[in-house]
């Protein structure tokens, strides 16, 4: 059995690996992220461009400070036009630096910290292809999903959730649909944007400063694969551990059998010549009356002429055993022999045939020597024969 509990512990340390690594890789897959500031670490080339209302006839302006380490610019609003705005736009491009869409519905967060002087809100829109609408070259055509955000003269972390932005009703009526079309998606997203709202200061110069700006997203599709691989994993683990320990009883089992089978060889003891023929007489005794339930020290006693402490001492002496002790070795070895012949006779039976009036107390004796009820053993011996 020690083999088999060093590959156990093999199996288990070699499992125990394998799941922390995988465990790992899924959860590092599992929550994605993706910088976009500073825009030396961006994995998603983009460039900067302004957003004003000068196709509404307005005068706003935007200032850039940085564009590389954080997005640092100046907000000037103007009310000349009907509906103010300025604002900056992250546009992304292919590696060729052409303007591209990317598929960001991997993503569900957007975090950054934000900066302002004055204090002003801001809202934040990523513009979507809506099939059937949008014209390329058309920026108002692109549906424009957005959110607010406030921001003061303190740095402060902002995370604003990409799966719950409000599609504006001025795009909403532009071009006919029902206000409850508020569906968008982000699999194709050519720009984010910054802007100014009808909250912001007007007349005044507004600088705003945006710093590590991230994406976040989460692909339960990792963690699913992780449950099943693991448990596959596991599962086929504990089969093999099943079927290995079932044979490596098995043979122990065995190797115990042929062990004992010379010790106490019982109706066919051979016995060596010795000088002392008291030793000869106990051990042909014991090897042919085993099964008589009536044997007992006084019975061996009187049938080789040899006295009961003496009967003790020669066993000790040759065997490491007591009377009692060998006896019933004895008769657990034949025991165990006859249960590993097969289905038949009952376990029953073979507790009378080999001397034990009480079936109880041959369970329990047989148990203690080896480790598992007969009823166990024989089936440890047929599911061991079926393997083989």
């Amino acid at each position: 059995m020690l083999k088999f509990y060093k590959k156990v512990a093999t199996l288990l340390l070699g499992l125990l690996l394998f799941s922390a690594l995988l465990s790992y890789w899924c959860i590092q897959n599992t929550f994605s992220s993706r910088t976009l500031l500073p825009a030396a670490q961006s994995e998603l080339p983009w460039h900067l461009s302004a957003e004003t209302d000068h196709s509404q006839g307005g005068l706003s302006e935007v200032t850039f400070h940085d564009d590389r380490y954080s997005l640092d610019y100046s907000l000037s609003l103007s009310d000349v036009a009907q509906y103010p705005y300025a604002g900056v736009a992250l546009n992304f491009t292919d590696d060729g630096g052409q303007p591209t869409m990317l598929d960001l519905t991997g993503y569900h967060k957007l975090s950054f910290n934000v900066k302002c002087v004055p204090a002003n809100v801001l809202a934040f829109a990523a513009h979507t292809f809506e099939p059937g609408i949008t014209q390329k070259d058309d920026p108002l055509s692109y549906r424009s999903p957005a959110t607010y955000f406030s921001c003061d003269e303190q740095w402060s972390a902002v995370e604003l959730d990409l799966t719950r932005l409000e599609t504006p009703q001025w795009w909403l009526d532009k071009f006919e649909l029902k206000l409850s079309m508020i569906d968008y998606q982000l699999n194709r997203v050519p720009r984010l944007v910054f802007g100014s709202t009808h909250q912001s200061p007007m007349l005044d110069s507004a600088r705003v400063q945006i710093n590590a700006l991230e994406l976040r997203g989460r692909d339960w599709r990792y963690l699913y694969l992780l449950a099943g691989v693991l448990g596959l994993a596991w599962l086929m683990a504990i089969i093999w551990l099943f079927r290995a320990h079932t044979r490596a009883l098995t043979d122990a089992l065995k190797l115990k059998l042929q062990k004992d089978r010379p010790l106490v060889a019982y109706q066919q003891l051979s016995v060596e010549p010795r000088r002392d023929r008291d030793k000869e007489a106990i051990l042909r005794y014991l090897a042919t009356e085993y099964a008589n339930s009536e044997l007992n020290l006084d019975g061996i006693a009187s049938a080789t002429g040899v006295g009961r402490s003496k009967i003790n001492s020669i066993l000790k002496a040759e065997l490491g055993y007591t009377f009692t002790g060998y006896l019933n070795k004895v008769r657990l070895t034949e025991a165990a022999r006859l249960l590993s012949a097969g289905p038949e006779p009952s376990i029953a039976e073979i507790a009378y045939s080999v001397g034990y009036k009480n079936v109880s107390y041959f369970n329990k004796l047989f148990k203690d020597e080896y480790g598992c009820t007969p009823k166990a053993f024989r089936n440890v011996y047929k599911d061991g024969a079926g393997d083989s």
